[in-house]
């Protein structure tokens, strides 16, 4: 699933070819990308056609286009979602599921080959929709709490891992990611949020931070051809990452084998040596398991 810097590498397209243009007719060619409009797709349409766009804004993993109207355009992409912009009349990808003419003469489409994504209008949600106000700000954010962060991540008896995947704690952070940063940063994933030093929180923050800027620079992480930004091309960080899908490959740092272990129905790559399992209690060890990180 993209995380904030593929998202953001495709905000920052939309902003370029999308924001000042009107949207004309809009064609929702499948239902199901649209099914978080609950008025149905007919409303939508009604609501999108004839705005104009006025801006392009991201709140961790989503997207909005405030419209001239007050309203917001809603998407998230899923796992294979993109924003493409297109010249019209150029055919149409396999998997289009929704087309917003635009008054330059180009189109913004919407192509989802497995439709987890979608898009919705959220009613006066031009600043800030509604339905993701819950979302944390991500750690690129210059209102970005850094000292609520760290307080809140050493209340909670989870693994840190886990707590940087929470997106009600900090926005855009996604398993590729967190796995980066928590390499960087020297620490196991499975260190209870609880037994953490300011310092070591801020020191994975900072990880964090390097991560997701670096990444941008790259354009994102590309592993297949789902992700791509709006014209269409790949991001390169794939070829800098030191710990996520390296399995079995020497750790960049001290060269032990990268070790992969399952975490909530996915996986975690860390160095055994770098990032040693921490050491608990056996209620901590229950804790830790109840809640689904590995065992340690």
């Amino acid at each position: 699933m993209p995380e904030l810097p593929e998202v953001e590498v495709v905000r920052r397209g939309l902003e370029t070819h999308v924001v000042g243009r009107r949207i004309g007719r809009v064609e929702v060619l499948h239902p199901r990308p649209v099914r978080r409009h609950l008025a149905g797709a007919e409303d939508f349409i009604a609501l999108a056609g004839g705005r104009l766009v006025l801006g392009a804004n991201r709140r961790g993993k989503y997207l909005w286009l405030p419209l001239d109207s007050g309203d917001a355009m809603l998407a998230h992409l899923g796992m294979s979602g993109q924003l493409l912009v297109q010249p019209a009349g150029s055919p149409d990808e396999r998997h289009l599921r929704v087309r917003f003419a635009l008054s330059d003469d180009t189109e913004l489409r919407f192509v989802d080959q497995r439709m987890f994504g979608g898009v919705s209008l959220s009613p006066e949600g031009a600043d800030l929709p509604p339905e993701i106000a819950h979302i944390a700000r991500d750690p690129l954010d210059p209102m970005f709490d850094e000292d609520a962060f760290v307080a809140r991540v050493r209340r909670r008896h989870s693994g840190i891992k886990r707590i940087l995947l929470d997106q009600t704690v900090v926005s855009g952070v996604g398993n590729i990611y967190a796995d980066e940063a928590l390499w960087r940063a020297r620490m196991h994933g499975d260190r209870l949020g609880t037994r953490l030093r300011p310092a070591d929180v801020r020191r994975v923050l900072e990880a964090v931070r390097q991560v997701l800027a670096e990444a941008l620079l790259e354009g994102g992480t590309s592993f297949d051809a789902l992700y791509v930004d709006v014209n269409g091309q790949s991001g390169y960080f794939d070829r800098s990452l030191h710990a996520y899908g390296q399995e079995g490959r020497p750790c960049d740092r001290c060269g032990t084998a990268i070790r992969r272990v399952t975490f909530m129905n996915r996986s975690s790559f860390f160095c055994p040596r770098c990032q040693p399992r921490p050491r608990v209690l056996r209620a901590d060890r229950a804790s830790e398991t109840g809640a689904g990180t590995s065992p340690v």
